[in-house]
């Protein structure tokens, strides 16, 4: 065994832990970071960006359907290879990350390969060699697929996708299933069906995207029927199988579901054992490592991304990686904040949301005014026509009449949220929204109309 010691040592080089490792060691400190997977993590590779190329393709496919009545007339092939290239060649450089190590390495990191092991305060173990800091360990070590018990389906482990043989696949299968209604599954299921695939969504709760609001919720169903795409929400299943050349989900009560390939997209969850987080004394059956305002976890030990149980979001790991690089650096950074914290499903239409859902606030205690304006009845939605779906919704704290949350779902609605997230996060009154001058016609337009909306409002909207 032997015993390296560093400034401060990185477990785990997802986002987060890449950007507060390289940016520590080119303030000068000596840095470790630890890997065992690929340099960047899941989002570069197999999440945020590979995804974002899929949906760019599919959104283009779709959008050459939309010509007919407006443009003239229009005919589309849809074809996966240029698809998978680009993510290969141009997202993922054939899943290799040399080109990230050695910017890691430039800027003065020692990059270690291998899966690192909490081995007590200031100490990481990489199979017999141990790291140790003088200053501070960093634990970054994101998170894995959770899978429900649902019979059968652990004895098909390795037999059926994740997000991750979805993102690879150079050929499409005939059909999908997929299991799981939030954002991963309803992303990857608009893509492969508007390649062509049968795809049927199955979801356990009650509506599909379920963490976001009914509205949103109902306007991804109705685009899902509308584009064949299978929604089967609020069911128990009984079984999953192989049958054939396929997979089975057997329903209680109802209709099975099967297709050629299966998809699990049931969510992500960190694993606190593999990584020995009870040598600090954390509780290996939480959801998470317990952080503070500054994402301390214990003496020496600060937590960022995933696996603080936050939000398993890129931006969220970019976000506490500036405040740990900042606490560590004795620079006293502002306590984290995450009350305007912003999440976009990139389905067509995009659903942003920020802040609380109406649902959400009243659970909190409070009293609620809430307005929904549609899209397609501004003016800049009617221009749109094709493709317009979307709408706003803000959710207003009455006493303070402040916006505590909202949704922009529609055409860009990702880009238009920025407002409405600014306005959470800066504590702006929805009376001080009212005030501003709104460009004509523009998509942001439509948070006016829902302002107005608002005004309206006598009492509490029940949803």
């Amino acid at each position: 065994m032997t015993t390296t010691q560093a400034d401060v040592v990185v477990l785990g080089l997802g986002p987060g832990g890449e950007e507060a490792a390289g940016r520590l060691a080119e303030a000068g400190l000596d840095v470790v970071g630890i890997e065992g997977n690929l340099l960047g993590g899941e989002c570069p590779y197999w999440g945020c960006v590979p995804s974002k190329m899929m949906i760019r393709a599919a959104n283009l496919v779709a959008e050459t359907r939309r010509v007919p009545g407006m443009a003239g007339t229009s005919s589309v092939t849809p074809d996966w290879a240029p698809v998978a290239r680009r993510i290969r060649e141009e997202a993922t450089d054939n899943w290799d990350d040399r080109v990230a190590v050695e910017r890691f390495e430039d800027k003065g990191g020692r990059f270690v390969r291998g899966w690192g092991r909490l081995d007590g305060p200031k100490r990481v173990a990489v199979g017999d060699d141990v790291y140790e800091a003088r200053r501070a360990v960093i634990v970054a070590s994101g998170d894995k697929p959770w899978f429900p018990p649902i019979p059968g389906l652990a004895e098909l482990e390795g037999q059926y996708w994740t997000n991750r043989q979805a993102i690879e696949a150079e050929t499409l299968p005939r059909s999908l299933v997929v299991l799981g209604g939030g954002a991963i599954g309803v992303e990857l299921a608009q893509v492969f069906a508007r390649f062509g695939v049968d795809v049927d969504v199955v979801e356990g709760a009650g509506r599909l995207i379920a963490a976001e609001e009914p509205e949103a919720s109902g306007l991804l169903e109705a685009i899902f029927g509308r584009e064949d795409i299978g929604v089967h929400t609020g069911v128990k299943i009984a079984a999953v199988r192989r049958t054939g050349d396929g997979f089975t989900l057997d329903i209680e009560g109802g209709t099975a579901v099967s297709g050629e390939k299966l998809l699990v997209a049931t969510g992500r969850r960190p694993d606190l054992t593999s990584i020995n987080a009870s040598s600090i004394g954390v509780d290996e059956e939480g959801r998470g490592l317990p952080v503070d305002e500054h994402l301390r976890v214990t003496d020496g030990v600060w937590a960022i991304g995933d696996v603080t149980g936050v939000g398993a979001f890129t931006h969220v790991s970019m976000y506490q990686a500036n405040i740990v690089v900042l606490d560590i650096l004795g620079e006293n950074p502002p306590a984290a904040d995450y009350r305007a914290l912003p999440r976009v499903t990139f389905t067509d239409p995009e659903i942003g949301s920020v802040g609380l859902t109406e649902d959400q606030a009243r659970r909190q205690g409070i009293e609620v005014h809430a307005a929904v304006t549609e899209v397609p009845t501004s003016a800049r939605g009617w221009i749109h026509k094709a493709g317009n779906e979307g709408f706003i919704k803000l959710v207003e704290d009455h006493d303070t009449g402040r916006l505590v949350g909202a949704t922009s779902a529609g055409p860009t609605g990702g880009e238009v949220l920025s407002m409405l997230t600014l306005a959470v996060h800066a504590g702006i009154t929805t009376d001080q929204l009212r005030q501003m001058i709104y460009a004509y016609p523009t998509f942001h337009r439509t948070v006016e109309a829902a302002l107005g909306e608002l005004c309206v409002v006598d009492s509490p909207r029940l949803m």
